[in-house]
């Protein structure tokens, strides 16, 4: 087996990794340079500026999972439609350079009338499946657009996204409650979980939503539990709807993310294990074989 080059190219940033024949990290770089950061569109030349000393060694090969396949990115890789294994992913890699650099194709799934899709996050979830040593789950990625998707025999069956990270962007910088609010505060477990259990109380998040400011008025929430109470509210929200009947649940993605939806899932009664940004390179080494 050939060394491996796997980068995770996103929106706002790009990291790499090194790999060996056993798919341990060697070593890890990244940069603010995500496709909507590209110098001239000049993807060719970020990648050389990063990753040309990389991949000097005969035989060696790069996948790029994330945002660089999508339309606005280095070449369109058109998604893969569900259900999807790793298979049907290596299948449809969309190389740039024959045998040396391809993108990673992203997934789609038809939700009635309305599609859903994601780019790079079927990476993360294959790599997870392979440091779980599973085949069936059902997994979340926190973030800006949360995913639930669901794998059955190693295959990702269906998934679904949340825009609750930047409801909470929104909601904390540009609405009313932004006013007595600290969006960047610690987390306060107590107010999250507080914000969590309101979110079931079945009056809806826009009534909900307003409370954190009524709450603020009257003194009973200062700015940074505010900051706590809204992202329970909203991460609440979405459980409500994701995870119903869920007894077992795997997250991946940044620690600060995971350890919220941990929280807040473990005081459902759901068992969580997370995974970060080893999944991704995990996921890479599954797809090269």
């Amino acid at each position: 087996m050939s060394h491996l080059i796997a980068v995770d190219w996103g929106t706002s940033s790009l990291r790499g990794a090194r790999l060996d024949t056993a798919g341990n990290v060697l070593e890890e770089k990244g940069a603010p340079l995500g496709i909507l950061n590209v110098p001239n569109g000049d993807f060719a030349g970020v990648f050389a500026a990063l990753f040309s000393e990389w991949m000097k060694p005969a035989g060696t090969t790069c996948l790029i999972s994330g945002m660089a396949g999508s339309r606005q990115g280095w070449v369109e890789a058109p998604y893969v439609a569900c259900p999807a294994g790793l298979a049907d992913l290596k299948r449809h890699l969309h190389w740039i350079e024959p045998e040396r650099i391809a993108l990673v194709p992203g997934l789609s799934v038809e939700q009635g009338e309305v599609p859903d899709v994601m780019r790079g996050e079927e990476v993360q979830i294959f790599g997870a499946l392979r440091l779980a040593g599973l085949s069936d789950g059902l997994f979340v990625l926190p973030g800006t657009h949360s995913k639930w998707a669901t794998v059955r025999e190693g295959r990702i069956v269906g998934f679904r996204t949340c825009m609750t990270g930047e409801f909470y962007g929104l909601l904390s910088q540009h609405s009313i409650l932004a006013r007595t609010l600290a969006a960047d505060a610690a987390l306060d477990e107590a107010m999250f979980l507080r914000g969590v259990t309101r979110a079931g109380n079945g009056e809806g998040l826009l009534h909900n939503a307003f409370g954190v400011r009524a709450l603020a008025l009257f003194d009973r929430l200062s700015p940074a539990q505010s900051a706590s109470y809204l992202s329970g509210l909203l991460i609440g929200e979405e459980l409500r709807h994701e995870a119903p009947a869920a007894r077992d649940v795997i997250a991946i993605g940044a620690p600060a993310l995971t350890a919220r939806y941990a929280l807040a899932l473990k005081a459902m009664d759901v068992a969580v294990r997370c995974f970060g940004g080893e999944a991704t390179w995990a996921g890479m080494r599954a797809l090269q074989g």
